[in-house]
């Protein structure tokens, strides 16, 4: 049975049906906790609680850490970008562990930026080192995964585009909101993974909403298999897991599409920002965003995140 982990400033908990129990352990950071199963088994079973709308709630993802990413993981989004499900390869990016924020913090958007997105993703927190080369199948892999989180990947659609690489992009303080659970999982937890929703609202608007198992291209297992065969990763990582359709950016049809690969690149994007800039969906001052993954029967629950835009000036 899965074991749900909060982090507050100074103390991390379990979350019980009849509250929060402080864990008794002198870990600070997300891997020293893992390595102190032993305390988080302990408070799963007995302690006193206090109720956990109390607690002020931080990323239960502790930097500095790897943050790793997939790329159009989703066949709805792959289809929103413009491209072929069915041949879309498995690709990574990097983000900054300094862009990690707590599950009910501001996403902060920068003076420069006009185009700020969304993107529900599972994270995935490694629970043990992978070197490369390391052999991971189906019967192992939940030795190396620890639990998961949510996460928003959010994502300056202005930069990232015209300079045709992620990391800025998506490396700003507060573009990746974590939380608020750690959801630790036991050995039969994995066998749910395809059985979770993702969703994310808007100012109460659905944008996203899709079950892992009718759209994820890349499942844990193969995404693992391919990451460390050259990048390592060490406890407390965190591997997010790619976003379904419903992002405020869409590919163009395609006649425009080819009309714009015609013109010089300065052109091309000037038209193209034009026409994005009238996009309702890109995320504005004071937007309210709501993040949840779950399974229907709510026997595996990430909980539910919610963040609020504020524009830096």
């Amino acid at each position: 049975m899965s074991i749900t982990v909060l982090r507050t400033a100074n103390q991390w908990w379990v979350q019980t049906a009849g509250g929060a129990v402080a864990i008794e352990t002198p870990a600070t950071t997300t891997a020293e906790l893992l390595r102190d199963r032993a305390a988080v088994d302990t408070a799963a079973t007995s302690g006193e609680t206090v109720p956990v709308e109390t607690l002020d709630l931080l990323s239960p993802v502790t930097a500095p850490c790897r943050v790793v990413a997939q790329m159009t993981n989703y066949a709805s989004h792959v289809k929103d970008s413009g491209m072929n499900p069915e041949t879309v390869p498995l690709t990574f990016f990097r983000k900054s562990s300094g862009s990690i924020s707590g599950p009910f913090d501001d996403v902060i958007k920068p003076d420069h930026v006009r185009l700020l997105d969304y993107e529900v993703e599972i994270g995935l927190v490694v629970g043990r080192p992978l070197p490369v080369g390391t052999s991971i199948d189906e019967n192992n892999i939940s030795d190396f995964v620890a639990g998961l989180v949510v996460t928003n990947d959010v994502s300056a659609r202005d930069l990232q585009l015209p300079k045709t690489q992620f990391y800025e992009a998506k490396s700003y303080p507060t573009f990746t909101p974590v939380g608020p659970a750690l959801v630790l999982f036991e050995d039969d937890d994995f066998a749910r993974f395809n059985d979770l929703r993702l969703t994310l609202r808007v100012n109460g608007e659905i944008r996203q909403d899709m079950l892992v198992g009718s759209d994820m291209i890349y499942r844990p297992l193969e995404t693992l298999q391919a990451l460390t065969r050259f990048q390592r990763l060490d406890v407390g990582d965190l591997l997010l897991t790619g976003t379904p359709g419903g992002t405020a950016l869409s590919a163009p049809p395609k006649p425009i599409e080819i009309i714009g690969s015609l013109l010089p690149p300065a052109v091309k994007w000037k038209s193209f920002f034009k026409t994005q800039a009238k996009n309702p969906k890109y995320l504005k001052d004071m937007d309210i965003l709501e993040l949840s993954i779950a399974t229907e029967d709510g026997a595996i629950d990430l909980g539910t995140q919610r963040t609020r835009v504020r524009s830096a000036r």
